[in-house]
């Protein structure tokens, strides 16, 4: 799947949309949970088998390797756009998608040459899911994610559209800057790649899913997905077609709504393709925060982080993301209107802003 977050026109799609590997050593990070929380679930820790070697996964899934994890404390929900609401009531933020684009970090993201884009598309706004009106070819997102002048958290369609009956749905267009803003008003932080894996599988080691070994257990839907035919017709079985209340699906194990589906949502680590290669070589990698930079060999120019969980556009046909194993690359200044996310927090007071990259 994609993402590039971009201005699609004439001329262009522009991308708009450290960490280290090895063991951890943090302080605060102990597996026991001596507070409540409200609205979080205390995740325990342990050791688990991170990534898998089912050969019908995709390539960065690759290999499985052993990793342990301190305990921490998780949002049982995705963050929502009345959760986002008062974040932004209280701190007057301005998110990047609300803000105009500027070109001279733009074509830090493409490849040297492209041209500026013409200041009619240099415009705040997000890329959005539209569906086409008739069957395409798979090898092209293009076709249905496009550059919506005007869509933000607010607008999720563009000028025009709102929250209305949607204040308990996840927020969505935001880009990893604006993720980490509200972590930090929020005391909390977002989850490093292994923690969010760790917490998403509920304790269940190695299974397809989060919930076992079936997509659909008995016929029962578990989680926000695509049904019927991708992009052009999605049939709603599980009940929506784009996001849906938190909290509309069971939840797994640990106590964790919509872990899997509704919305992507975004991790602390860099995305490198190859980084699971290089945690294999160790028998057991201890609270690993991810690789020093980005790397994408088939988009060299985007900078990105990780993204975890698959969201409502996922089917078994395009996108086969809703897994626990399932990760994805997307570019750091951009959102769309399928990315999300949740907070942890540590079992201290403490929010470990040194984890937290700018």
């Amino acid at each position: 799947m994609k993402l590039f977050a971009g201005i699609v026109g004439a001329t262009v799609l522009v991308a708009i949309s450290g960490c280290h590997s090895g063991k951890s050593t943090d302080e605060g990070r102990g597996d026991r949970a001596p507070e409540k929380r409200p609205g979080m679930v205390w995740i325990p820790g342990g050791e688990f088998i991170m990534g898998t070697d089912d050969p019908e996964s995709y390539e960065q899934e690759r290999p499985a390797h052993t990793v342990q994890v301190s305990g921490f404390w998780m949002d049982e929900t995705e963050v929502t756009n009345a959760q986002f609401k008062a974040f932004t009531d209280a701190t007057k933020y301005v998110t990047v998608a609300e803000r105009k684009p500027d070109w001279e970090e733009l074509k830090k993201q493409v490849a040297p040459g492209v041209p500026r884009p013409p200041d009619s598309l240099l415009v705040a706004g997000s890329l959005t899911f539209q569906k086409p009106s008739q069957p395409v070819i798979l090898n092209d997102y293009s076709q249905w994610w496009k550059w919506q002048p005007g869509a933000d958290w607010r607008h999720p369609e563009g000028e025009g559209s709102t929250l209305e009956g949607r204040w308990n749905h996840p927020v969505v267009h935001v880009a990893y800057e604006d993720a980490i803003a509200y972590c930090k008003w929020a005391h909390k932080r977002l989850p490093t790649e292994a923690e969010w894996e760790f917490a998403s599988r509920g304790g269940k080691q190695q299974e397809r899913y989060s919930w076992g070994s079936e997509v659909t257990p008995n016929g029962k839907f578990m989680a926000n997905t695509y049904q019927g035919s991708f992009p052009v017709s999605n049939t709603k079985e599980d009940g929506f077609e784009r996001t849906s209340p938190v909290k509309s699906f069971p939840p797994n194990p640990y106590g964790l709504y919509d872990i899997i589906g509704n919305v992507w949502e975004w991790t602390q680590d860099w995305y490198d393709v190859n980084y699971y290669k290089t945690l294999a070589a160790s028998r057991v990698s201890v609270n690993p925060r991810g690789p020093a930079k980005s790397y994408d060999p088939q988009d060299p120019y985007s900078q990105k982080r990780v993204s975890r969980g698959g969201s409502f556009l996922c089917t078994s046909t395009y996108c086969v993301n809703y897994r626990p194993s399932a990760r994805q690359g997307t570019a750091f200044d951009s959102g769309s209107s399928n990315v999300g996310f949740r907070c942890v927090a540590d079992s201290s007071e403490q929010t470990l802003s040194a984890l937290q990259e700018p």
